[in-house]
C-alpha cells in the first residue's frame, strides 16, 4: 500500500521551493496532499503548477505572526485535516505552520504517523536579537518532543537541534536551486547597455527584498568609502527600505553608481554580466540567491553568518566579513576588482562547490529522508 504524505507550509514556500520535491515523491509512489497558509496570495498558482501529482490541496487560515489570534482558527482547520487524513508521514515547514501542524498531529502520532519538521533557518542564531531567543527558542525546544525528525539546511541549526529532545536530527543541502532557469537564453539582454555602463566598469550585484535584514545599506556605505566612479552597485528587488536606501545614496553623493532595478525576471541575464555578487545579510537560513550566483560562476563578498559559512570559504569562494563592516565589504570588493584572475578562479571554484545544492541532488536527499521512515 502506498504511503500517504501531508506537506504543510506557506504558499510562498510551496511555490518557491517545495513543488519539485512533491512531484518527485509522487513519481516515487507516494500519495501526496498539501496544506498551505495563503499569506502570499499564491494558492491559485499552486493549483495551476501542481498538476495531478497531488490528491488534495487545503488552504489553512494561518498568519506569519505567531501571536495573531487568527491562528486559532487555522489550528482547528489543521487538526481537522490531520484527523481525517490518516497520513503515514507529515512533513511540515516554517515556524508558525510547524508549531500548528505538530500540535494538530498529537493524536495522529499516537496512531503511528511520523512527523518531519524541516527547518529553513531558526529565528534564534548566533547574534540574533534577545527577543528572538526569548520567543522562538523555548517554543522550538518544546515542540521538538512532538517531532520524529528535525531536518536542517545549515550546520549551525543542526548542532543546535541536536540539543533538543527529538528522536533524530538530519542535515541536507537545502531544498535545491533550479539550475535549468540559470541558463542564459539566446536573446540575452545587454544590461550594461541598459544602465549606460562602460565595458570596463566594475559591476556589483545583489538580489533580494530591500529590507533591514538584507542590509543593502552597508554596500552603499562601502561604495562611498571606495570613491571609485567605475564601480557600480545594482540592486534587484523591492521592499520597505527602498526610499531609505535611495536617501542614503543621495546623502553619500553616489547616485550615478547605484542602480535600483526593482523586481526583475531576467536576473540570469544580469548575472552573466556581473563581476561580483554581494550578500550583506544579517540573517539567513541557507541563502538561495548566493547559491545561484555561485552556480553562475561568480565570486562573492558576503556576511560571515550562518548558512553562508556553510558554502563560503573566506579567500577561496570570495571574501567574508561582519554584516555591519562597511570597510570590510569595501576591501573585499576592491581586492576582486584589482585581480581578474582571482575572480575567475573563485568563480570556477564556486560553480563546483554548489553542485550538492542543485535541485536534482537535493531531491535525492529528500526522497532518502522520507524513505527512512519505512
Amino acid at each position: 500500500m502506498n504511503k500517504r504524505i501531508l506537506v504543510t507550509s506557506t504558499d510562498l514556500m510551496m511555490v518557491q521551493f517545495l513543488l519539485p520535491h512533491i512531484r518527485n515523491l509522487a513519481d516515487n509512489g507516494y500519495i501526496m496532499e498539501i496544506a498551505c497558509s495563503d499569506v502570499g496570495g499564491r494558492m491559485k498558482e499552486i493549483c495551476e503548477k501542481i498538476g495531478d501529482c497531488v490528491r488534495k490541496i487545503y488552504t489553512v487560515n494561518l498568519h506569519r505572526s505567531p501571536v495573531n489570534p487568527g491562528n486559532f482558527k487555522g489550528f482547528r482547520e489543521m487538526k481537522d485535516i490531520v484527523e481525517h487524513g490518516k497520513y503515514d508521514i507529515i512533513w511540515t515547514n516554517e515556524p508558525v505552520m510547524g508549531v500548528v501542524t505538530r500540535l494538530a498531529a498529537k493524536n495522529a502520532r499516537k496512531r503511528g504517523t511520523k512527523v518531519l519538521y524541516m527547518v529553513h533557518g531558526f529565528h534564534f542564531y548566533d547574534g540574533a536579537p534577545k527577543l528572538n531567543w526569548m520567543i522562538y527558542y523555548p517554543i522550538e525546544k518544546l515542540m521538538a518532543s512532538r517531532t520524529d525528525v528535525i531536518c536542517t539546511v545549515n550546520r549551525e541549526d543542526y548542532k543546535r537541534a541536536k540539543g533538543f529532545n527529538v528522536k533524530d536530527v538530519k542535515y541536507i543541502h537545502g531544498i535545491g536551486i533550479n539550475t535549468e532557469r540559470l541558463t542564459v537564453g539566446e536573446n540575452q539582454k545587454d544590461i550594461r547597455k541598459e544602465l549606460g555602463l562602460d565595458i570596463d566598469d566594475f559591476f556589483v550585484l545583489s538580489v533580494g527584498e530591500l529590507n533591514e535584514n538584507k542590509n543593502q545599506k552597508v554596500i552603499i556605505q562601502a561604495l562611498s568609502l571606495l570613491k571609485d566612479k567605475t564601480i557600480h552597485y545594482v540592486l534587484c528587488g523591492k521592499g520597505n527600505q527602498m526610499e531609505n536606501l535611495k536617501n542614503l545614496v543621495e546623502e553619500k553623493s553616489i547616485k550615478q553608481n547605484v542602480h535600483f532595478l526593482g523586481y526583475r525576471t531576467d536576473v540570469v541575464d544580469i548575472c552573466s554580466q556581473v563581476d561580483v555578487y554581494v550578500m550583506p545579510s544579517k540573517r539567513e537560513g541557507l541563502p538561495v540567491a548566493s547559491l545561484e550566483a555561485m552556480y553562475c560562476g561568480l565570486p562573492l563578498v558576503t556576511s560571515n553568518i550562518r548558512g553562508l559559512t556553510d558554502v563560503m570559504e573566506n579567500g577561496v569562494s570570495g571574501y567574508m566579513c561582519n554584516p555591519e563592516d562597511a570597510k570590510g565589504f569595501a576591501k573585499g570588493i576592491k581586492k576582486l576588482k584589482e585581480n581578474p584572475k582571482m575572480r575567475k578562479k573563485m568563480g570556477e571554484h564556486n560553480r563546483e562547490t554548489v553542485k550538492p545544492y542543485c535541485i536534482e541532488a537535493t531531491k535525492k536527499e529528500v526522497l532518502k529522508l522520507i524513505m527512512s521512515f519505512g
